[in-house]
């Protein structure tokens, strides 16, 4: 039998899989988030993206990069992998539902060099029907891959090499300006090793997801990690989990799920959702060994209610895995160990804010942070001060600094910025790199990395700094009806001052219950006694308003634009 460890690319081991265990399930969608429906084994799997490829051949698209535009569901799987069959270099972009999507599509298309968007007929016909007319349609070829003919003749095409792209995954993009990684086969396999080395998954593993497929945790842990080990993996909708959270968990028991990842405010959701409802006493989630929380900060008061909530239906708190990770990495940077309790610093806040790291003792205000793990493998992690490149020391906060093979290749056709970004150098000469600059702030403390902030949405006041999802969660906490990841908290410069601004969404039913002067008030009440901070401007704005990435997170640059420019409508009018 070959060892999946000597494959050099991904297609190599899908076809490793159909070869050796092909009448095997490898991916079932479920249907509204619960019953199986499309279902695929690995030979057919091999066998349905040969067919896509050899489509894309005869179309003269080998070795050009295409836009996809798919649904959840397997048929993305399907052309995922006939694109990298083919040497196609795929984009993958959400189903725009509005104009703003249709124009992300479509600079995303311009930015890649493609007018060919591969998609499926049902979204194909209508986005012809509702956008038929729109400028940012127009000079695009759509075409839809489940309305193929049969496999055309073409003749035996190069493997893809190790070198070659495998995916540009474009980043969300903080001001409308999304930039495309350029991901190669060498770095998804790099990268899955990692994973796979950090969180493996047993003869007995099951992946479940319900993440955006074109999100890059989703497509890792629900397709690609799948494909490598050679485990089933269940898919869901986003949105069957978003309407209820119960259903990702109870896969999860149904299935024996053993591998599954999240954003923090997943967690949460299931928490409110049992408190709301109850647990079943059926659920068991016994089986859950690996519960990646990554994506965004994770927060320790939602690690510590998940165990407790979840704790009747065997849920070990040692399943949480907090991990750190981003697109310009392929994904994975650091995780913690399976088997170990989440690590958790109760920090002084106003060290922090001077950068440094002082532990608080017993009784001394404090302020929690969850470690978020460690590299392994070839992987590189420095610490590294942002304005003189110098390394920090252990327990002191600087820009967090990847090397290794996982780095991904730069920006699609952005020479300066990846020469900016990818190619980093400390001051210990012009040999100490290259290394990844992530934008992202922490420190290390026994060798386990700590994610404070976000280096470009740190909020400076006399000199001391101020992270906004610490603001944030005060803000969320003001009033219970409030979901979890609903606001922004950012500065503006009104010529003569810094202003502190909050955003935050508030649905029917919260302000049917406090009017929108004394939610402001709460608000800044919450903050000032969390942080010490006035709040200039409080706006109080719609569910669904605030911008945010294909992964749920907040936007807070592009939240700022938008205020700056007038752009947001206040629920009822400005709380100030």
């Amino acid at each position: 039998m070959t060892s999946v460890d000597s494959l050099r690319t991904l297609p190599d081991v899908l076809r490793l899989r159909a070869r050796e265990q092909g009448g095997r399930p490898a991916f079932a969608f479920l249907t509204a988030g619960e019953e199986p429906g499309d279902s695929l084994t690995y030979l057919r799997l091999d066998e349905d993206a040969e067919d896509r490829a050899a489509a894309l051949r005869a179309a003269g698209l080998e070795g050009s990069p295409v836009v996809l535009v798919y649904p959840a569901g397997l048929e993305f799987v399907r052309t995922l992998f006939g694109c990298m069959y083919a040497r196609v270099a795929a984009a993958p972009v959400q189903v725009p539902s509005r104009e703003r999507g249709l124009e992300r599509l479509r600079k995303i298309a311009d930015d890649a060099g493609t007018t060919t968007v591969l998609t499926c007929k049902e979204v194909r016909d209508d986005l012809l029907a509702r956008f038929g007319d729109s400028p940012h349609l127009a000079g695009l070829t759509l075409v839809a891959t489940d309305d193929l003919p049969a496999r055309p003749a073409v003749g035996a095409a190069p493997a893809p090499g190790p070198g070659d792209t495998a995916l540009l995954q474009y980043t969300s993009g903080s001001t409308g300006d999304p930039k495309g990684v350029v991901v190669s086969h060498a770095n998804f396999v790099h990268n899955v090793l990692e994973t796979d080395a950090l969180w493996p998954t047993e003869p007995d593993g099951v992946f479940v997801s319900w993440l955006p497929h074109f999100h890059d945790m989703g497509m890792l842990f629900g397709i690609i990690m799948p494909v490598w080990t050679g485990r089933p993996s269940y898919l869901m909708a986003p949105d069957a989990f978003v309407r209820r959270p119960m259903r990702w968990l109870e896969a999860l028991s149904r299935y024996r799920g053993t591998h599954a990842a999240a954003p923090s405010f997943a967690y949460e959701m299931c928490v409110r959702e049992a408190e709301r409802t109850g647990v079943d006493p059926e659920l068991d989630l016994s089986s859950w060994r690996i519960a990646v929380n990554g994506a965004e900060p994770v927060r320790w008061p939602v690690v510590e209610a998940f165990a407790r909530a979840f704790a009747p239906a065997g849920f070990r708190p040692q399943a949480m895995c907090p991990a750190y990770g981003l697109a310009e990495n392929t994904l994975k940077a650091t995780g913690s160990r399976p088997g170990d309790l989440p690590t958790v610093l109760r920090v002084d806040p106003d060290a922090l804010r001077e950068d440094t790291v002082r532990l608080a003792a017993p009784g001394e205000a404090a302020q929690p942070l969850v470690g978020v793990g460690v590299t392994v493998l070839d992987a590189g992690l420095r610490i590294v001060d942002p304005a003189t490149r110098r390394e920090r020391a252990e327990r002191e906060v600087g820009e967090i600094w990847l090397s290794g093979p996982g780095v991904a290749g730069g920006y699609h056709h952005r020479p300066a910025e990846t020469a900016e970004v990818f190619d980093a150098r400390t001051d210990g000469g012009p040999d100490d790199g290259p290394h990844l600059r992530t934008g992202d702030l922490g420190f290390l403390h026994r060798g386990e990395l700590f994610v404070t902030g976000r280096l470009k949405d740190v909020i400076i006041r006399k000199g001391r700094n101020f992270y906004p999802q610490d603001i944030e969660v005060q803000v969320e906490g003001t009033d219970g009806g409030l979901h979890p990841n609903c606001s922004a908290a950012f500065s503006v410069d009104d010529g003569t001052n810094e202003r502190l601004v909050v955003v935050v969404e508030a649905d029917g039913r919260v302000l049917r219950g406090t009017d929108v002067p004394t939610l402001s008030r709460r608000i800044r009440e919450a903050v000032h006694e969390g942080q010490r901070l006035h709040v200039d401007d409080v706006v109080v704005v719609r569910r669904g308003s605030l911008p945010k990435t294909s992964s749920g997170k907040v936007q807070r640059r592009a939240c700022r634009a938008r205020y700056l420019e007038g752009a947001l409508s206040p629920a009822v009018g400005r709380a100030s």
